[in-house]
């Protein structure tokens, strides 16, 4: 999380502030009262009163909004780090220039993609070994297999 960013500057006695500006839409009142009594919480959407679909009319204007927003799942923007792996492996494949923006935006972020420490780099070694048929996208993925020696009994007539 953006807190572990700041960890070693409050070690040292500094005071922090940090504010998180969470995107949930005017019309969404149960995501909306998990958050409302957080100070460090900030919904500028509720704020000015834009519902989800003046919220997706802006960011289709914007050109933010994933192409795969009305063909799939519920995405939202093609950057969101939300995203499930589904949607993530249907942007490389079928749209490789957002892929690619999204891929200059993990570079240039000083967090990782997923709060879990892992980055789009980290998805796009998992889909390319998909692609080459080394991890088979149906079985139960672990992020060890893209680390962990390759098995090459699998790949002789011994194994």
């Amino acid at each position: 999380m953006i807190e572990n960013v700041f960890k070693d500057v409050q070690n040292e006695g500094q005071k922090i502030n940090i504010v998180h500006y969470i995107g949930i839409a005017a019309d969404e009142p149960e995501r909306i009262k998990r958050h409302i009594i957080k100070d460090d919480k900030i919904m500028p959407l509720v704020q000015i009163d834009w519902d989800e679909d003046l919220c997706g009319l802006e960011a289709q204007y914007l050109d933010m909004l994933s192409p795969t927003y009305n063909g799939a799942t519920r995405d939202g923007c093609f950057f969101c780090h939300n995203q499930g792996v589904g949607q993530l492996r249907n942007l490389r494949h079928n749209f490789p220039e957002l892929w690619e923006k999204l891929l200059k935006l993990d570079n240039d972020s000083p967090i990782t993609f997923h709060v879990d420490g892992h980055t789009v780099h980290d998805f796009d070694r998992r889909f390319a070994l998909e692609d080459e048929g080394l991890i088979d996208p149906q079985a139960h993925f672990r992020w060890a297999m893209l680390d962990d020696d390759l098995n090459y009994s699998l790949f002789t007539d011994n194994g």
